[in-house]
C-alpha cells in the first residue's frame, strides 16, 4: 500500500538539535474534481511505491529528476530537507554535480545501500531555494520553499501571546520568540523486574536489562531512546528502539526500527496559549517493543491546543523531521481518545495522507458538532431550571436526547470533576482557559493575565474562545455584524458558527407523548440563544453567514470523503452518563455513509470495562490494524485505495462488542446491551450525522404535527418561530463537501494547496 506509507528517511548518529525537523508525506493536493482526484492518487502511489520499496529510480530523458522525500517541496521546514536526484538512463553518480543557489553541495549526496543517489541537503535559507542537478546530459532545477523551524507552514498567522514551557521541561532556556531550543536526548531501557522504563546508562548496563524480538524477528535489547525537542512552537517527543553503540542514518535505519510509526493524539480541548510536554507518553510498550516508533507534539494534544489545522501542521513538521532522521515510513497510525480522536477523524479527512489507519476511541467527529451540543445544552438547562414546567428529570433527557440530565450539566455547568468544557471553549474572558486551565472560573488556576479579554476593562485584549483562538481560519466578523464592543475597538471578533434559528426543541418528545403541548411551546417560545460574549439572550443564536462557508469547505465539521482511505477501528464504552456518549460513534458512521455510501472501513468496538481505556482491548485493537495496514502495503494491485481497504480487511475486523469476557459479534444483541441515544439536535428532528450548523427553513404547518395545539398555543409556536422551522429533509445552510489540503496563509477559509512543485529540465 503505497499510498499510506509516509516518506523514507532516517536517524544521523549526530543529530542536528538546534534544527529540529518536520516531516510530512507526500500529501495529496487540494482536488476539485473526481478525474484530477484520480490523476493525483496515481502519481502519488507510483512515487511511494518507488521511493518506500527502495527501488532506485531512473529519469527519464536526458535530465536527471529532484525529488525532496521527506516534505513536499513547498513546505520544508528547519532548513534541511532530504532528497533524491534520479539519474537518466545511463548517468553515472561520478558526473552528477548540485548546487542550491550556486552553492555547491555535491558532497552531501551518494548512491545508498537501497541504490538511489540521497542527501540530506543543509542550509536551506526561508523564502525560495533554487536546486539545481546536471549531469553530462542535461540538468534540472526545483524551487524548494523554506519555512522557519517555528511556523507557520499552512495554518496561518500564529496566536498570541505565547507563552514558552522549554526551561520546565527539560529543554532550557528558549532562544527566541518561537521558543526553539537545541533537542535533547534521553536513554530508557525496560527492567523484566519490574516491567518499567527506567533511565539507562550505556557505561553501567543493568543487570534487569530486557530484550525484545521485534515484528520482523529482531531480537534486541529493550533501551529506548527519547528525543524531545521544539518545532512550530511546541514541544515534541520522538522514542524509538535504539543501540547507542551504532550508527543511525537516514538511509540506514538500525535494525530494530520495523518502519512503522505510531502517533498518539491527545484529549481535552483548550484554547492554550502556552507550551507544555506531552500529555501523551511515547515510552509505549505495545508500539515499542514490536519495533514501531512512537512521535507526538504537544500541538497534538487538544486539550494543549484546540485548532486541529496547527495540530495537523505540526503533525507535517514532525513528520518531516523523522524522516529526515530515523528512516523510511512504512506506515503511520493514530491513537487517542476524544480531543485525539477528533483529530484522527480531522486530519484523515482534510489533510489525506498523513495517517494510514486511526484508532479513535471516546470518539467525536470534531469539535464544533460537539460545541453545538454544548451550547444547545446551555440554553436548554437555563430554560428547564427556570420554569415549573420542567422538574422532571425525563421530561428533559427527552429533550436532550441523552439517556441521562449528566451529560447535558457535563457539558457546560459541572463545577467539580473535568467539567465545565463549554466554558473553557466559549467563555471570551475565561483567562483560565486561555492559560490551559480546564475548571473554568477565573481564579480556578489563576487570575486573567492583562492581556484577556474583557468586555469593560480590555475589549481589545485576547478573546478565550475555540473560533478567536483559530481566527486565521474562521476570519473575523464584517462591520455590519458588530456589536456595541466591537464598534468600541474598530474590529470584529472570530465569525462564529452556532445557529438555533428555527430548531423545534423536543420534537421527538411531543410527538412521542413523553412532554406535553404547552411544554414544547413553553420550550420553544423562552429558550433564547447565547450571544458572541457568551451570555444568555431571549433571542435565537444565528451563525455568522461566512462561518457556515468556512464550517463545511474547510472540514471543520468533518466529511469524510477523504477518510474512507484509513481503516477505522473506533473503540469505547457505553458512557452514556457523560458527555462521551456512544451516539458520536454512529453520527461518524452517519457521515460515512454520506459521503461514501457505506462504512466498511469503519468498525466499532464497545464493552464494559471501556474498550478505549483496556490495555487487552487495546492492544487487540492495535494488532488488528497493523495487520490491516500490512494486508494493503502487500496489495500491489493498481485499485484505488479505498477498494483495497475494504478488499484487504481481515476477517475478524467486525463491529463487536464485550459482555463480560466475550467478545459478540451479533449487533442485534450488542444495541439490546449497549444502546446508544442521541443529542438536542436528533431530538429536534435533525439527522444522526449531526453535522447541520444552520437548517434552511419550512413554514409552520399544523398538518406536519401529530399533537393537536390549541389554537393559543399555535398562535404562540407562530410567533416562536415568525421564519419557519427546520427542514431537516434539506442540506444545511451552506453545507457543502470540504476540499482537502487547504492553506490559511492566503487568509481565512483557505485555498487548496496545489500540487506539489516537480522539478523540470533547465539549460
Amino acid at each position: 500500500m503505497a499510498r499510506t506509507r509516509g516518506a523514507a528517511c532516517g536517524v544521523a548518529t549526530q543529530p542536528k538539535p538546534e534544527k529540529p525537523m518536520a516531516h510530512s508525506a507526500e500529501r495529496p493536493p487540494g482536488r476539485l474534481t473526481p478525474r484530477a482526484r484520480t490523476r493525483w492518487l496515481v502519481v502519488f502511489v507510483m512515487a511511494f511505491d518507488l521511493m518506500l520499496t527502495g527501488i532506485a529510480y531512473s529519469a527519464s530523458g536526458e535530465s536527471p529528476q529532484i525529488r525532496v522525500l521527506s516534505n513536499r517541496a513547498d513546505l520544508v521546514s528547519g532548513g534541511d530537507a532530504l532528497v533524491e536526484v534520479a539519474l537518466p538512463s545511463g548517468g553515472t553518480p561520478e558526473n552528477v554535480r548540485v548546487d542550491v543557489d550556486g552553492r555547491d553541495v555535491t558532497s552531501a549526496f551518494a548512491v545508498r545501500p537501497d541504490g538511489r543517489f540521497l542527501g540530506l541537503v543543509t542550509g536551506l535559507q526561508v523564502g525560495e531555494n533554487r536546486m539545481t542537478a546536471r549531469t553530462q546530459g542535461g540538468a534540472a532545477s526545483l524551487t524548494i520553499t523554506g519555512h522557519p523551524i517555528g511556523g507557520p507552514l499552512f495554518a496561518g498567522p500564529q496566536v498570541q501571546p505565547w507563552v514558552c514551557a522549554t526551561e520546565e521541561n527539560g529543554l532550557g532556556k528558549p532562544q527566541d520568540v518561537a521558543c526553539n531550543t537545541p533537542a535533547k536526548y534521553k536513554l530508557f531501557y525496560k527492567s523484566w523486574l519490574t516491567g518499567q522504563f527506567t533511565a539507562y546508562d550505556p557505561k553501567r548496563p543493568p543487570a534487569d536489562l530486557a530484550y525484545t524480538t521485534t515484528d520482523q524477528g529482531k531480537r534486541v535489547a529493550y533501551v529506548v531512546r527519547r528525543e524531545r525537542g521544539v518545532m512550530d512552537r511546541g514541544i515534541y517527543d520522538i522514542a524509538v528502539l535504539y543501540d547507542p553503540a551504532k550508527p543511525w542514518q537516514p538511509w540506514a535505519p538500525q535494525g530494530g526500527f520495523n518502519g512503522k510509526l505510531l502517533v498518539p493524539f491527545g484529549g481535552d480541548c483548550t484554547p492554550r496559549h502556552s507550551q507544555d510536554a506531552p500529555m501523551e507518553n511515547v515510552l509505549n510498550d505495545t508500539a515499542l517493543s514490536r519495533g514501531f516508533a512512537v512521535a507526538v507534539s504537544n500541538l497534538n494534544m487538544l486539550g494543549q491546543n484546540c485548532n486541529d489545522v496547527v495540530s495537523t501542521e505540526a503533525l507535517v513538521m514532525l513528520k518531516e523531521h523523522f524522516v529526515e532522521n530515523y528512516g523510511p515510513i512504512r506506515y503511520t497510525i493514530g491513537q487517542g481518545c476524544s480531543g485525539g480522536s477528533m483529530q484522527q477523524h480531522w486530519i484523515t479527512s482534510n489533510y489525506p495522507g498523513l495517517l494510514d489507519g486511526i484508532l479513535p476511541s471516546c470518539s467525536f467527529p470534531d469539535v464544533w458538532s460537539t460545541l453545538q451540543e454544548a451550547e444547545d445544552c446551555h440554553v436548554l438547562d437555563h430554560h428547564f431550571d427556570r420554569s415549573p414546567l420542567w422538574a422532571l428529570t425525563t421530561h428533559r433527557t427527552a429533550v436532550t436526547g441523552h439517556a441521562f440530565e449528566t451529560v447535558c450539566r457535563t457539558l457546560w455547568d459541572n463545577p467539580t470533576g473535568n467539567g465545565q468544557y463549554s466554558k473553557t471553549w466559549l467563555d471570551p474572558d475565561n483567562g483560565a482557559g486561555c492559560l490551559g486551565g480546564f475548571l473554568a472560573g477565573h481564579t480556578t488556576l489563576e487570575p486573567n493575565r492583562s492581556w484577556v479579554y474583557d468586555a469593560e476593562a480590555n475589549p481589545a485584549g485576547e478573546r478565550c474562545t475555540l473560533q478567536d483562538y483559530a481566527v486565521a481560519v474562521w476570519g473575523r466578523r464584517p462591520a455590519s455584524s458588530w456589536g456595541p464592543v466591537e464598534q468600541r475597538i474598530q474590529r470584529g471578533f472570530a465569525n462564529r458558527p452556532y445557529d438555533n434559528t428555527g430548531v423545534q426543541y423536543g420534537l421527538k418528545a411531543v410527538e412521542s407523548g413523553t412532554i406535553t403541548a404547552e411544554q414544547f411551546v413553553d420550550l420553544n417560545e423562552s429558550v433564547g440563544g447565547l450571544d458572541i460574549d457568551w451570555k444568555w439572550q431571549p433571542e435565537r443564536s444565528e451563525a455568522d453567514p461566512a462561518a457556515l462557508e468556512v464550517a463545511y469547505r474547510s472540514g471543520r465539521v468533518t466529511y469524510p470523503r477523504e477518510a474512507a482511505k484509513v481503516p477505522v477501528i473506533d473503540l469505547r464504552s457505553p458512557g452514556n452518563w457523560e458527555i462521551h456518549s456512544d451516539f458520536h460513534s454512529y453520527a461518524m458512521r452517519a457521515r460515512f455513509d454520506q459521503a461514501n455510501g457505506g462504512h466498511d472501513n469503519q468498525i466499532i468496538w464497545t464493552g464494559v470495562p471501556p474498550v478505549q481505556t483496556d490495555g487487552d482491548a487495546r492492544e487487540k485493537a492495535f494488532l488488528l490494524m497493523d495487520r490491516w495496514l500490512t494486508r494493503i502495503e502487500a496489495d500491489t494491485s493498481n485499485d484505488p485505495i479505498e477498494t483495497k481497504v475494504v478488499r484487504d480487511k481481515p476477517a475478524d475486523a467486525v463491529d463487536a462488542c464485550w459482555i463480560g469476557n466475550r467478545k459478540i459479534s451479533d449487533m442485534s444483541v450488542c444495541r439490546a446491551t449497549y444502546p446508544y441515544f442521541g443529542v438536542p439536535r436528533t431530538a429536534a428532528g435533525g439527522p444522526t450525522a449531526n453535522n447541520i450548523l444552520k437548517c434552511q427553513l419550512k413554514e409552520l404547518n399544523r398538518d406536519d404535527y401529530t399533537v393537536d395545539f390549541s389554537n393559543a398555543q399555535w398562535g404562540r409556536l407562530r410567533k416562536a418561530f415568525p421564519e419557519g422551522v427546520c427542514d431537516y429533509r434539506e442540506p444545511g445552510v451552506a453545507q457543502q463537501p470540504s476540499l482537502p489540503w487547504l492553506t490559511f496563509s492566503g487568509g481565512p477559509g483557505g485555498q487548496p494547496l496545489g500540487a506539489p512543485p516537480e522539478s523540470a529540465p533547465t539549460p
